[in-house]
């Protein structure tokens, strides 16, 4: 056997900020950016913000169309989201985009006191959200779920794909009160538009049913899932898929009639800690409600993530479809 030909490509280190998108799989560019700027023509009062990193959590696209109303606060955080505050205050929607460690860290205490305690029209789109990069814990926002979750009153949203942001973003410009997305840039997966898909905030969405397991799925993790499902169909192993874009309400009522139908293992999958996350959330909501399925998660580790090529580290830390799909067998 000639071992060289079927050796895996070395990956170089552009791989550390690959796209979540599989070679050939369909994309979109920028779906947020090109969404703000189409909602933000009828809408006056909506203004863009980025602490230095327009281009890279797409508002490069906004400030080119609505250049007097993009608002560049440098590499300041704190500031950022305390100014978005104030502009909230004066009537305005603000936008508010930087990658997820630094809004959410940094800035964690702007967003409880000056946001959300005085519940202020603020939406937070902070890019690059559990493992999307390869650049280590220092960009690796591996816990900002748990930590936006214990903030009341705050709206917590994890899209899956291109489809799920372009219409997500009207949405949650709509809904009353700050508002945190975790933002997927660049080319984004196309892959909901295949289920008839529409995205509701607040609501889960079955996108196909099982009678052997439920994997109940946020952000690119639902795109995972779904593949999961494919491969394991040749098995003849059938996988339910509930897409659960909203974490924060979280869609109680689907989730229950959804785990309570059948008797199926309940698998939740996310791009996030163990720790803090929607499996968490999902597993209080069961115990809660007398619900006791053979659960099982498939997240992160509790610990400080390794620097490396994309691919590598969703192998390493159990969130790539192949690897998914072994647990999944194993479990049943």
């Amino acid at each position: 056997m000639n071992t060289a030909a079927t050796a895996k490509p070395r990956l170089t280190t552009s791989a550390m900020i690959a796209s979540i998108a599989a070679e050939g799989q369909r994309v979109r560019a920028a779906p947020f950016g090109k969404a703000l700027v189409e909602h933000a023509a009828d809408r006056p009062e909506i203004v863009g913000m980025t602490a230095d990193l327009a281009k890279y959590t797409d508002l490069h696209l906004f400030a080119q169309a609505y250049p007097e109303r993009f608002h560049q606060m440098g590499m300041a955080e704190q500031l950022l989201l305390a100014a978005a505050g104030g502009m909230a205050k004066e009537g305005l929607v603000p936008f508010a985009t930087t990658y997820a460690v630094f809004g959410t860290r940094r800035a964690y205490d702007f967003i409880h006191q000056v946001i959300a305690e005085e519940n202020l029209n603020v939406k937070m789109c902070f890019a690059l959200p559990g493992l999307t990069t390869g650049y280590g814990p220092s960009h690796q926002a591996t816990e900002d779920l748990a930590m936006m979750r214990g903030i009341p009153g705050l709206t917590i949203v994890d899209p899956c794909d291109a489809l799920d942001i372009e219409q997500a973003v009207p949405q949650i410009a709509a809904h009353p009160g700050p508002v945190y997305m975790r933002l997927l840039r660049g080319n984004v997966p196309l892959v909901l538009d295949e289920y008839d898909y529409k995205f509701e905030l607040g609501k889960a969405k079955l996108l196909r049913d099982g009678k052997d397991v439920l994997v109940i799925a946020s952000g690119f993790m639902t795109m995972r899932a779904l593949e999961v499902a494919d491969q394991l169909r040749a098995d003849n192993v059938d996988v339910a898929v509930l897409h659960v874009p909203t974490i924060k309400p979280l869609d109680d009522a689907t989730i229950l009639a959804q785990v309570k139908r059948l008797d199926r293992v309940v698998v939740v999958a996310e791009n996030h800690s163990v720790i803090g996350g929607l499996g968490e959330a999902t597993a209080s909501l069961l115990l809660r409600s007398g619900v006791a399925p053979t659960f099982r998660q498939i997240a992160l580790p509790d610990a400080f993530l390794d620097a490396g090529a994309l691919p590598t580290l969703h192998d390493r830390y159990g969130i790539s479809t192949d690897v998914m799909a072994r647990r999944i067998r194993s479990w049943l």
